[in-house]
């Protein structure tokens, strides 16, 4: 499910395999039938080798992280370590907005993981190998009560209709023409951060008036920043193609090795991009425990450098620029009970041509929940049942007593959540964990 047809040779971008091969290609209207010029689609040439980064993962937590004890000079400054803001299409919606607790229905923000190449070189020529194409597209739900949170991720070679954009290039010549049935991480390319926006706006039915685009270093940086995350792998991995080399049972890695970790895609699950995200969910709830559990958030030093290191490594969209409402956003999240923060991967069936997939009628759950600030209860089968999960943690293996596991939260008392509405039971094919689930990454031979 949603694999390559053929082995990927060292070096071989994944995101190569996954694009369309023109930009000029005509593209089937919605109802299947007449061809639509796309114009101003700017598809990717890649003639080099990738070090492609499975990062969002590690911004999204960053976002986890409680900005408020960092003082307003500290958040000013972070703010000036980004570039210019984005402009998207619902952002009007956070106007006079005094705290994300008064939106009607919690706030989403979508984070989008670029695999273009740092303008230093340190991945490679940016010149020759980069492309834009958002490889990994992760949509972060906060409750409009605080209570609970979901994270989706969306297969980034998932086959999505695309509507009309506007062109962030020259947004006076009118909008990008609407498309169907193209990979989901070609969308960054044709048309922005706003088009990937609107893209998941209209699958899911959920206005998104926040986003930010990740590239390269904001993993390496901040998982050393918080001290090294723990993660857990079944079986030993060696992979050349990400540099990843670990043994079976439980590592602490930070750095290269975590951005390898995240990377690595040949060598766990089947061998699919889905395999990768179910590792990424086991990353990013395990830093999600660590980041609660260590002290992290009540050391404004701590929160200063690890939101430096990756919002450097960010373009944010325009509302996340104001210090205010960054610091809002974090203290909204930093008491949220860990078993309330669900990791959800987008349901899919395959396309048919072997390597790309298209969503699955089961989404139509996840988007309801979204649409009406709903939290997830996952099916505890979901995970065993699919070819890509993870595994849970073997007991004999699990940390000791007073260890960052075992330290979580204690959950809202009875009268804050007595108004909530009733949880989504999500159906069995929809894959997942919350924060305070120890799982483990399954490896193969690839």
């Amino acid at each position: 499910m949603g694999q390559d047809t053929a082995p990927e040779a060292p070096g071989t971008s994944d995101s190569e395999q996954a694009a369309p091969e023109t930009a000029e290609a005509t593209a089937p209207d919605s109802a299947g039938g007449a061809q639509v010029p796309t114009r101003h689609g700017r598809l990717p040439r890649h003639t080099g080798p990738r070090t492609a980064v499975k990062f969002v993962a590690s911004a999204a937590a960053v976002l986890l992280v409680s900005a408020g004890a960092v003082g307003a000079y500290a958040a000013a400054d972070l703010v000036g370590s980004v570039g210019s803001g984005v402009t998207l299409a619902n952002e009007e919606i956070l106007e006079g907005v005094p705290d994300i607790g008064a939106m009607d229905g919690g706030l989403s923000f979508l984070l989008v993981g670029s695999d273009e190449r740092p303008k230093d070189g340190s991945f490679g020529d940016p010149e020759v190998d980069s492309g834009t194409l958002n490889d990994v597209n992760m949509l972060l739900h906060i409750s409009q009560d605080h209570s609970h949170v979901e994270v989706v991720s969306f297969p980034r070679d998932m086959m999505v209709a695309v509507p009309e954009c506007p062109d962030p290039e020259d947004p006076a010549t009118g909008p990008l023409s609407a498309m169907s049935e193209v990979p989901l991480n070609s969308v960054l390319e044709h048309g922005g951060l706003n088009c990937v926006v609107m893209t998941i706006e209209q699958l899911t039915g959920t206005k998104i008036p926040v986003g930010g685009v990740v590239e390269f270093k904001g993993v390496a940086a901040l998982s050393s920043a918080v001290g090294g995350v723990e993660v857990c792998l079944v079986d030993p991995i060696d992979d050349i193609d990400s540099g990843l080399h670990l043994p079976a049972g439980r590592s602490t890695i930070a750095g290269y090795d975590a951005l390898a970790f995240l990377r690595t895609r040949h060598s766990v699950g089947d061998g699919s991009d889905l395999a990768r995200i179910a590792s990424q969910q086991a990353f990013m709830a395990s830093l999600a425990r660590t980041l609660q559990s260590s002290g992290t958030l009540t050391d404004p030093v701590k929160l200063y450098s690890i939101a430096k290191a990756v919002l450097s490594n960010m373009e944010l969209s325009n509302f996340l620029q104001n210090p205010t409402v960054l610091m809002s956003i974090a203290r909204t999240l930093q008491d949220v009970d860990l078993s309330k923060i669900a990791f959800i991967q987008y349901p899919t069936v395959e396309y048919g041509d072997g390597q790309h997939v298209i969503p699955a009628d089961s989404g139509e759950a996840v988007n309801l929940a979204l649409q009406e600030d709903r939290p997830v209860v996952l099916d505890p089968t979901a995970n065993e049942n699919a070819e890509f999960g993870t595994a849970p943690a073997d007991p004999a293996t699990e940390a000791p007593a007073g260890t960052p596991a075992e330290e979580t939260p204690e959950a809202p008392a009875p009268d804050a959540t007595a108004s909530a509405p009733p949880a989504e039971q999500l159906p069995p094919d929809i894959t997942g964990l919350t924060g305070d689930e120890v799982r483990c990454t399954t490896s193969n031979d690839g």
